[in-house]
Parts: structure tokens; sequence; C-alpha cells
């Protein structure tokens, strides 16, 4: 069992470094206000989903829930 908890720790640390990263990563939200004007109704702002920060946004959405599952179970002293 103490295996499997090196394992998951590694893991759990290897998830806390990808979130960092990808928090850097993304944009502030006030980087589009100067798209208050409507500017926002363009090709990017309406397909925001299948950008790069769209892709970025559904990945730290993952690992976030990815590092609370982990934080529970290496807190659960089961192993």
């Amino acid at each position: 069992m103490e295996v499997l908890r090196i394992i998951l720790t590694i893991v759990f640390i290897i998830v806390c470094i990808g979130l960092v990263v990808l928090v850097l990563m993304q944009e502030g939200k006030a980087a589009g206000l100067g798209a208050i004007s409507g500017a926002a109704e363009t090709y990017w702002g309406k397909n925001k989903g299948r950008s790069m920060e769209g892709t970025l946004v559904k990945l730290t959405k993952i690992l976030a829930v990815l590092f609370i599952v982990l934080a529970v179970i290496l807190n659960l002293n089961v192993f």
C-alpha cells in the first residue's frame, strides 16, 4: 500500500505543477476590457471554447478537480 501512496503523491505533484503552469499561461480577465464596445461579438468571441484560451480553461478545470480528488484521497490515511 505504501507504493500506491508514493505513486499518488508523485501524480499529485505533477498535477500541482501542471495547474500552476496552466494558470500562468492564461490571459487576465482585464485583457478583454477593450472589447466592451461590442467587439466581443467577433468570430473569436463566439468560438472562444475552440480557441487556445478555451482549451486552457477546460484543462485548468480538469486539473483542479483532479487536484481536489487526489488531495482528499491522500488525506484519508487509508494507505
